[in-house]
């Protein structure tokens, strides 16, 4: 039962992150995960000084407010100053980030409190992580709860906007013609990017996370230019790398959010060489 835990709340994020970090691929944005992962520790260091606990109940929300912020200070920095992307992204999480370090050595220094102990989780760990009710019934994983409320919001949002974040994606100049606020989605989907990646890397892991958001879409990004399939295929792939990811945990004994990525891994690179191989076959016939 245990596996069957794991490997369900991993594909649930797994989903989740693969579907937003699709959009975020086609957008040239697809390490704002990583950016948020590090500059959401201001958020936490305020959040602990406010309430006087590391409990998850203050540590989530003060993260995921810094998490909005990342993303608003990114739009700002690339629509209002003028800078590419990758340079705003750049700009946000490591000023962020240092400001976290900052209020740590200032107000915290005698607490064991960072991104290891608060942030990054162990997905080993969620089988023991329940949700008892106050009555005394285990309900399971509070975890696995978290990973189906998150894929719910997260494809009511996708489904809802699907043509609005189409156009925004493709073609922004039209959407702006068309009366579509740009600048809206974005932030929509921005924010949607956050919430996912804190609520997700407080119960899997900060580095699992950044590499569900980009390596499952990146594969289906190869085997096809159609965005439907696109994100068909990512919800494949993040199910086959949750399952096997696992296995190969089991099998080697070691890291099972490692082992997921490796296995992610290893279908982007399956991918990669069958495109090529296709692609050779096409130039000799």
């Amino acid at each position: 039962m245990d596996a069957f835990y794991i490997i369900a709340t991993a594909a649930l994020f797994a989903i989740s992150c693969g579907l937003l970090g699709a959009f975020l691929l086609l957008r040239r944005m697809a390490m704002v995960g990583d950016a948020i992962a590090h500059a959401v520790l201001p958020g936490i260091v305020i959040a602990f000084l406010l309430s006087g606990s590391r409990d998850a109940v203050w540590m989530i929300p003060g993260a995921a407010a810094l998490g909005i912020l990342t993303t608003f200070l990114i739009e700002f920095f690339h629509e209002k100053v003028g800078l590419q992307t990758d340079a705003a992204i750049g700009v946000s999480f490591t000023a962020l980030f240092a400001l976290g370090i900052i209020l740590i050595s200032v107000y915290a220094g005698q607490i064991d409190l960072d991104q290891d102990c608060v942030l990054y989780g162990e997905i080993a760990y969620i089988p023991i992580d329940l949700w008892i009710t106050d009555g005394g019934q285990i309900m399971g994983p509070r975890a696995l709860y978290v990973g189906a409320a998150l894929l719910f919001v997260n494809l009511f949002f996708l489904f809802a906007g699907y043509r609005k974040l189409q156009l925004t994606t493709f073609d922004p100049a039209f959407a702006a013609a068309a009366g579509i606020s740009v600048s809206l989605w974005n932030y929509l989907l921005m924010g949607a990017v956050s919430v996912t990646t804190v609520a997700a890397f407080n119960s899997v892991g900060a580095i699992l996370i950044v590499a569900l958001l980009v390596v499952p879409p990146a594969t289906a990004y190869l085997l096809t230019h159609n965005l439907r399939h696109m994100l068909y295929l990512t919800v494949v792939f993040a199910l086959l790398s949750s399952f096997f990811g696992y296995w190969l945990a089991v099998l080697l004994d070691g890291s099972i959010a490692g082992a997921i990525v490796v296995c992610s891994g290893l279908f982007f690179g399956l991918a990669w060489l069958g495109k090529g191989i296709r692609r050779r076959t096409d130039l000799v016939f």
